[in-house]
């Protein structure tokens, strides 16, 4: 508990000090969200256009948009700053992470953290509310917590990629664009229905593989009470804890081989 009220310092410290200048982290502010919902807008373009997406109609595309951007926007609020850790390998700065008597990871994470990012959860808490209002959906128990759970585990699994990404920079520092291809990458996979994809390869590795299919669209099946057109059992449409808890797992012990590889910069 001490150790968390440290970095909840840290946080509070950094909300102060990057809102001293209200217009410009107003500014700031506006920006993210705006390019944000860009990114919502396009999946209308693309409806508007084809009259549904993947054989499936607005409502659900909604669905599966709200909850690809929810649960980015908190990943990206909370584990986002992982991918400053290029820059601190690169210049030897992580040393000073090692040396102070706190989680490493935790640091990382807390230090320049980004309020601005704030205003694209809020986004996402919006378009994820209209897709369930205007979604056709028959709530149970069941459906209200899956409701409740889904963003925060899709949340959890796109973190550890920002984490798993950001981790290859202890072997590799200019691994940025390769991560991104995962992290932003996902974001965009996910907010489509997998059924735009086809059966192939490479869309049922990205789904299954990597575990994007559990992020917005098993679970706006499983919201939606539909079966999946491409097959999947019906069961794995409840599995999205399950595969966030192993993505945790993954990028626990990652990161801890990353941490025992790390050798400084050597100057």
């Amino acid at each position: 508990m001490a150790d968390l009220g440290v970095y909840l310092h840290i946080v509070r410290a950094q909300i102060r000090s990057q809102t001293q200048y209200r217009m410009s982290f107003a500014i700031d502010l506006a920006a993210s969200t705006l390019i944000s919902a860009l990114d919502i807008a396009t999946v209308f373009v693309l409806f508007s256009v084809s009259g549904g997406l993947g054989g499936f109609g607005g409502p659900a595309v909604l669905l599966i948009a709200g909850l690809s951007a929810l649960a980015f926007a908190i990943a990206d609020a909370v584990f986002g700053n992982a991918e400053r850790l290029r820059e601190l390998v690169r210049s030897g700065g992580f040393d000073a992470l090692l040396l102070r008597p706190l989680s490493a990871l935790a640091q990382l994470l807390a230090v320049n953290f980004a309020p601005r990012r704030v205003g694209r959860v809020v986004q996402g808490m919006v378009v994820y509310g209209l897709g369930l209002a205007v979604a056709d959906i028959d709530w149970n128990p069941a459906r209200v917590l899956l409701a409740v759970v889904t963003p925060l585990t899709g949340a959890v699994m796109f973190g550890c990629l920002f984490i798993i990404g950001a981790t290859v920079a202890f072997w590799w520092v200019e691994s940025g664009e390769v991560a991104n291809a995962f992290t932003y990458g996902g974001r965009d996979f996910t907010s489509y229905p997998l059924t735009m994809y086809g059966g192939g390869f490479f869309g049922r590795f990205f789904a299954f593989g990597i575990g994007f299919a559990f992020v917005a669209y098993l679970p706006a099946l499983a919201l939606l009470d539909r079966p999946d057109p491409m097959g999947v059992p019906d069961w794995l449409r409840w599995c999205s804890p399950l595969t966030a808890m192993i993505a945790v797992l993954a990028a626990t012990a990652l990161w801890r081989v990353g941490i025992r590889h790390y050798r400084s910069t050597g100057s």
